[in-house]
């Protein structure tokens, strides 16, 4: 953050439609793909034409937020409740002796760092998800995002990253699928404010700290409105442009304003206390310290982010500044690692954070861990993968195969923050998945050959990987196995069986020779009555007489592992098999451990395998969930090959996600109510939604059908800028008469009609629409059969003038502000005629117009040549609608 290297990670990053492909192999071809560059999916996983995505906000944008100004908004929530963490228990930790405290903060591109792909989910394998949520506490996800409205053909990929012709908002939200995924793991999810001098334009600080007559901050309330709609926990505030020192006292009572909403804030070390100069003190003191906690109004924010040269005289400061404030230094100091720049060659060592005891100092904050794919070259190669999970594994254990001793200098995060978890109650349930597959099993029936991403699908990570004790011989080696498309690491030659329920399966191989206890899950589990622990494995290699036995460590002997053999294990199997133990002799103890134990047989057994496809602890009562109600079809768009899906969602405590079916296909999986489907050909069948439990039971399956050949076909709009909006069809066989609606996607400025034509008509024309270019969903419907669609936006004529309030004229000079208007693009200031100049960020030269998300705040403020000249001022919109105010003369 201190370093141009960040502006470049947040800048240099994909762009988000298939309409730049074309434009995107030329630049390839020709130049070939920055390392770090992240460029949109192409072919199958090139993004849907209306798939929704996210974008940024200034904090103009903020103020008019309104979620029903974003068609996409309710498609953009993460719903998972954030899960609370076990009580502490060092005896089950790979290192009993590191304090459990120590938090630990990851800001890191989230699928990919893109712009305008910023999606929950979507079908690519390649694109990077996180599988370490047993070390965080806290995730950012972090990019930059363009603000609403900018046209996705303004992103050149093949220019320079610092010649991005559009605006960035100073709010980046946070995915919500792994918000969704954080929540799942007990771990905080964070939107993340930057201002900097060139990256956001002519955003500034000082637009946070406008009261309203109450004295409060209405950007304050609407930061906090947004993340409890869009379902995160709080804010990293990256403040690294000079703050006035009159400003720092409101500065700090705007913070307090967001941890008094409930949220979590936290502070980076960029602004000296007293002169609101840039200052990166590198450690806690009294220069920074008070941006924490204040001795006037206590704490205004709830941790800082310490810059990165710190050493270990800086990081005992911390502590000991924290500790006379009254602090926990490992909950509220956070010491920075620049991961994306330094990646497995730090030149600030982690181990000078430890005190004389070894134990962590302060807490620990990495910027750009998803460099492991990010700053890979050949990070969207499916085969390459296997590449992408040793460096991940490497960043977090410290070895990439999982082993005890790390690779070169870097030890890994686990040597300094100790494992956590949720797993807790009387149930729990795993079928392996990573949150992505080359394809999808159910119930160990290939149900879907396409590749996918989806992190709300993700299981709760296995929790140590790996931790395999094999005293007596050889560890055998653990994978995730995605199927016989997956390229696993050269060290492996095991046989590709994929996954049981989802896209992967936990494949143990190797040679056997030796009993091998392989810890997996850390837990807090209640054993009842009726509790049993079932496991579904396959065991492709040939029967020996080895014998799997599941593992439990009870919390009442933690230095034990409890085995329960599964008779008959060491059989070759001829496909997925499920073995149950009764758990009822352990009633009333407490599982603070889970795993197997796989017993080695008289000799050396060679290529020994078993794949693990489930493992569900369940406690005898049917908790299986109730049929999901209100399954709809709300949009099928035959034309753009996209469905959206709707239904009533029941609480997190019942369901811990639904499963969508086109008749047996998989189509994706979601906690939520609202689904979308690209590369959605079908023309009739049934979509299946079930629901999931937290013990892996299903419910029945709600079912909704659809048939094309009820509906009218090749359905066409264009809305013109006269008000007139012309459809085409074909009207299917029946004859049926076809209903036509037409509604805003806008719902904060609806629009609808709706007209009943005879079952001939191929088209009608609409007089009267709207003409503010918003979205819109056209229907056709004929007779009860099932209705299509398509989407579009009405013509867009319309443009408010450029508000005479918005300058302030003192004599001569002349000091512009952004426009409070959604839709704008440049404002041209002329001067009898003559357009005056204005310099742009990264000193890219003047242009003859303020554009929108470039121009500097300096900049904005001009001197005329003559104190009797006439100054006009003329807005021009995204669509090239122009608009003039005359600011003064006649």
């Amino acid at each position: 953050m201190a370093r141009s290297h960040h502006t470049r990670a947040r800048a240099v990053t994909r762009a988000g439609t298939a309409v730049l492909a074309a434009m995107l192999a030329v630049a390839l071809t020709a130049t070939g793909a920055a390392a770090s560059d992240t460029l949109p999916w192409t072919g199958e996983s090139a993004v849907g034409a209306h798939q929704p995505y996210q974008h940024g906000y200034s904090v103009t944008d903020l103020l008019r937020w309104n979620p029903a100004d974003d068609a996409g908004a309710e498609l953009l929530r993460a719903k998972v409740p954030l899960q609370q963490r076990n009580a502490a228990n060092a005896a089950t930790q790979r290192n009993p002796a590191l304090p459990a405290g120590t938090q630990l903060l990851t800001l890191a591109g989230d699928y990919g760092n893109a712009f305008f792909e910023s999606h929950p989910y979507t079908n690519e394998f390649s694109q990077y998800l996180f599988n370490y949520w047993q070390y965080a506490d806290f995730y950012g996800s972090w990019h930059g995002m363009p603000t609403q409205g900018v046209p996705v053909n303004y992103y050149d990929p093949s220019a320079d990253w610092r010649e991005k012709w559009f605006e960035f908002g100073m709010l980046n939200l946070p995915n919500p699928g792994y918000t969704n995924a954080a929540h799942a793991n007990g771990v905080r999810s964070l939107g993340c404010i930057f201002f900097s001098d060139n990256d956001r334009g002519d955003q500034t600080y000082s637009e946070l700290l406008v009261r309203d007559a109450a004295g409060g901050f209405p950007v304050a309330a609407k930061l906090v409105q947004v993340a409890k709609f869009y379902g995160f926990d709080g804010y990293f505030i990256n403040q690294e442009s000079r703050v006035a020192p009159a400003d720092i006292p409101a500065y700090k009572q705007f913070l307090k304003q967001l941890r008094d909403g409930g949220l979590y804030v936290q502070w980076y070390d960029s602004i000296d206390n007293s002169t609101g100069a840039i200052s990166y003190q590198n450690e806690f003191n009294a220069v920074n310290g008070p941006f924490v906690r204040d001795s006037r109004l206590g704490d205004v924010s709830d941790s800082i982010f310490l810059n990165y040269w710190w050493n270990r005289t800086k990081l005992a400061n911390s502590k000991s500044y924290a500790a006379g404030l009254g602090l926990d230094s490992r909950k509220s100091v956070f010491a920075g690692v620049e991961a994306g720049q330094y990646q497995f060659n730090q030149p600030y060592n982690l181990e000078d954070n430890l005190d004389a005891g070894g134990a962590p100092m302060n807490a620990i904050a990495t910027l750009g861990a998803d460099f492991v794919s990010s700053d890979y070259a050949n990070k969207t190669d499916d085969a390459a993968q296997r590449d992408v999970f040793d460096r991940e594994r490497r960043w977090w254990t410290g070895s990439s195969a999982g082993a005890t001793t790390p690779e070169g200098t870097w030890k890994g995060i686990s040597k300094y923050v100790a494992e956590r978890s949720v797993i807790g109650g009387t149930t729990f349930a795993t079928s392996f998945n990573t949150g992505h597959g080359l394809s999808t099993w159910t119930k160990g029936r290939l149900s879907s050959p396409k590749e996918w991403g989806n992190i709300n699908l993700q299981d709760i990570p296995v929790t140590w990987q790996w931790w395999i004790d094999a005293a007596a011989g050889t560890p055998l080696g653990a994978d995730f196995d995605y199927g016989p498309a997956y390229t696993p690491a050269s060290r492996f030659s095991y046989q590709k069986i994929g996954g049981y329920n989802g896209g992967s399966s936990l494949v143990l191989s190797g040679t056997l020779d030796g009993d091998n206890t392989v810890r997996l899950y850390k837990t807090d589990l209640q054993v009842a009555k009726g509790s049993t622990l079932d496991l579904t494995y396959t065991k492709p290699s040939a029967s020996d007489d080895s014998e799997l036995r599941l593992g439990l460590v009870l919390a009442s002997d933690p230095g034990k592992v409890v085995q329960l053999p599964l008779a008959g294990s060491g059989r070759r199997t001829t496909g997925w098999t499920t073995r149950s133990v009764d758990l009822s002799a352990y009633a009333g103890r407490r599982v603070a451990a889970l795993g197997l134990v796989v017993a080695a047989g008289a000799q050396p057994i060679q290529g020994y395998q078993v794949n693990l496809g489930a493992l569900a602890l369940r406690d005898g009562k049917d908790r299986t969930p109730a049929t999901p109600q209100d399954l709809r079809i709300t949009q099928l768009l035959p034309e753009t090959g996209e469905l959206f899906l709707s239904w009533k969602r029941a609480g997190y405590d019942k369901v811990r996600r639904y499963d969508v079916y086109l008749d047996d296909t998989y189509l994706g999986g979601i906690y939520d109510d609202v689904y979308y489907v690209k590369r959605f050909t079908a023309t009739s069948g049934t979509i299946r939604l079930v629901a999931v439990g937290p013990d892996g039971s299903e419910s029945p399956a709600a079912t909704t059908s659809f048939d094309l050949a009820t509906a009218p076909a090749g359905v066409k709009a264009s809305a013109q800028p006269d008000g007139t909006l012309t459809a085409s069809w074909t009207p299917p066989a029946n004859g049926r008469p076809v209903t036509l609606k037409v509604q805003s996607l806008d719902t904060s400025r609806p629009y609808g009609k709706e007209v009943e034509l005879p079952g001939s008509s191929t088209g009608t024309t609409l007089t009267g629409v709207p003409v503010n270019g918003d979205g819109y969903l056209l229907t056709l419907r004929a007779g009860p059969g099932t209705a299509t669609g398509v989407r579009g936006r009405f013509a867009d004529t319309e443009i408010a003038p450029y508000p005479a309030s918005a300058v302030k004229i003192s004599g001569n000079t002349f000091t512009f502000s952004r426009p409070a208007l959604a839709d704008w693009h440049t404002l041209t200031v002329l001067e009898d005629g003559q357009a005056k100049s204005f310099a742009t960020t990264y000193g890219s030269g003047a242009k003859p117009y303020i554009i929108r998300g470039r121009t500097t705040r300096a900049a904005e403020t001009v001197t005329m040549s003559s104190a009797g000249s006439k100054v006009v001022a003329v807005l021009e919109d995204y669509a090239g609608n122009k608009a003039t105010t005359v600011l003064r003369g006649n």
